[in-house]
């Protein structure tokens, strides 16, 4: 039998004034451009690689431009294209932060393999590529391109919100992205997912939970098609000791730690919940968790094997 949780208020929004900027950045490859289109959809003002030399003086003109209150949703996606000088991304972010400019930082990733079919199916060129490459050497370049790339990107991937892309179709993205984006900077989101253990550990999780060693209703031949939002294994999981307590032990965990992770300006942090396939025991402790969770910050739930699945 689980407990109620103890609500922790959240904070009180803080205004971010009336312009909006979001960065977009990120491994090539990852999904940038679906971002960026999700972005110019919800109404934002996007530029493209824009000079790391330049945006200081971008963001002023755009702050000028909102000095008379008009709303101003600007999003700029900067990545590895910029060169040498990508690494004057991150002190220059802070600067412009404690400049008292807000901005949100996304940073879209993918698993290695993906990558590299994602380059192969489209036949670009990594923009850190050597010119010349023996063919049958193409590919061993290309996954020693992209760890250079992770290795420049690291400390601007710890600074950000990452979006694990590699089993996201477009339309999950920019879904995922749109959601991303309404909620208030100011406000620490919870971000509960569940994911399938058989697909990989998700890039972007911050903490992660195994609960592979809960009964399984997929052993259950009327429960087995279900997932679980459905009244059947609810009720299935519901009747399980251990899942009860292992959920008590995971709530208390998150609201012990939820104001030390707001103190320490977090604007989301992703529990990601996983178990063999995606479908049941992750899917119906992410969504306990997430309507437990909803008084005492604001939550987003996301369930990446079933929109995988199309379920």
């Amino acid at each position: 039998m689980t407990t109620p949780l103890a609500p922790v208020p959240p904070p009180a929004p803080a205004s971010s004034g009336p312009l909006d900027i979001v960065l977009v950045t990120g491994i090539s490859g990852s999904g940038k451009s679906v971002a960026m289109q999700a972005l110019e959809d919800a109404g934002f003002y996007c530029i493209d690689n824009l000079p790391i030399e330049l945006l200081g003086d971008f963001i002023r003109l755009e702050r000028e431009r909102a000095a008379d209150g008009t709303p101003r949703r600007v999003a700029v996606s900067v990545d590895i294209r910029s060169g040498r000088h990508i690494g004057q991304l991150l002190p220059r972010l802070d600067e412009l932060r404690q400049g008292g400019v807000a901005i949100r930082s996304i940073f879209l990733d993918a698993g290695m393999d993906v990558l590299v079919r994602r380059y192969s199916e489209t036949r670009r060129p990594h923009p850190l590529a050597r010119q010349t490459l023996a063919e049958g050497d193409a590919q061993r370049a290309l996954i020693e391109t992209i760890e250079l790339e992770r290795e420049l990107l690291a400390g601007l991937r710890e600074a950000s919100t990452v979006i694990d892309t590699t089993h996201l179709r477009p339309a999950q993205l920019r879904s995922w992205v749109r959601k991303l984006v309404e909620a208030d900077a100011a406000v620490l989101t919870l971000v509960f997912e569940s994911f399938a253990f058989k697909l990989g550990v998700p890039l972007d999780a911050d903490y992660v939970f195994d609960v592979r060693m809960l009964p399984n209703p997929h052993y259950v031949p009327e429960l087995k098609p279900l997932t679980g939002r459905d009244a059947g294994v609810i009720g299935y999981l519901q009747q399980q000791p251990e899942v009860g307590e292992l959920l008590v032990q995971i709530e208390s965990f998150l609201a012990r730690w939820l104001p030390a992770l707001r103190d320490d300006h977090r604007s989301y942090v992703t529990v990601a919940i996983g178990c063999t396939g995606g479908q049941h025991r992750s899917v119906y402790m992410a969504q306990w968790l997430a309507e437990h969770f909803r008084s005492a910050a604001r939550v987003l739930l996301r369930h990446r094997s079933l929109a995988a699945s199309g379920k």
